[in-house]
């Protein structure tokens, strides 16, 4: 997963300081090895350029030439398909389904608790604990391979990842037996391409 030079085309991303959807981003693009300028904008005050190319005015996007591209997922896949090594899907359909669909349970369950977590109110404090239930009800399939259901890095590991990182600092604390979570995020967090995909703010996310 370590950056690399072996892809000359200069691509153009749009990302926020902290935030889980374009850490995604960054992980793929450090996963294959492709450099990218990274623009860091306050998604609550979009520089006029990227008002100009996304109507959502949202984070991530990504230019690549005369191509805009916007929402996580698609330009997730897009990535994995412009630059093929390492591949970041399994090859048979069963399994590209499998992890596609744990995908969008991510995106649509895991994910969206991220923001909920912010803050002392009831509401934050429910989350947490949302977010710490759901995750340890998945504590098998964190054991059942290296990766998330899949021997190698996919897609799946570069959505997980990033939030996996930043459970402490959403003040969420999991118990001495899902030491299996923990060992599956240091494997990642280890390699040096994990570290060239955060951005300082997110340096300072764990001590």
């Amino acid at each position: 997963m370590a950056l690399s030079t072996r892809s000359r085309t200069v691509l153009t991303l749009y990302s926020a300081r902290d935030c889980v959807h374009c850490h995604r981003i960054r992980l793929i693009l450090a996963a294959k090895g492709v450099a990218y300028e990274l623009v860091l904008v306050d998604p609550a005050k979009p520089p006029e350029d990227l008002i100009d190319l996304n109507p959502y005015h949202s984070v991530p996007t990504l230019i690549d030439r005369d191509l805009v591209l916007y929402e996580t997922g698609v330009v997730a896949e897009y990535l994995d398909e412009r630059y093929p090594h390492p591949p970041l899907m399994p090859i048979d359909p069963l399994s590209r389904a499998r992890l596609r669909l744990a995908v969008a349970r991510l995106e649509k369950d895991w994910l969206p608790l991220v923001e909920q977590c912010a803050g002392n109110s009831k509401n934050a404090e429910a989350a947490r604990k949302r977010l710490r239930d759901d995750i340890l009800a998945a504590l098998p399939l964190f054991k059942a391979s290296k990766f998330f259901l899949n021997p190698e890095m996919s897609l799946a590991d570069c959505a997980l990842a990033p939030l996996i990182w930043r459970l402490s600092s959403l003040g969420v604390s999991l118990p001495k037996e899902a030491h299996a979570i923990q060992d599956y995020g240091e494997r990642i967090f280890r390699n040096p391409g994990f570290a060239r995909s955060l951005t300082p703010d997110e340096k300072l996310l764990r001590d």
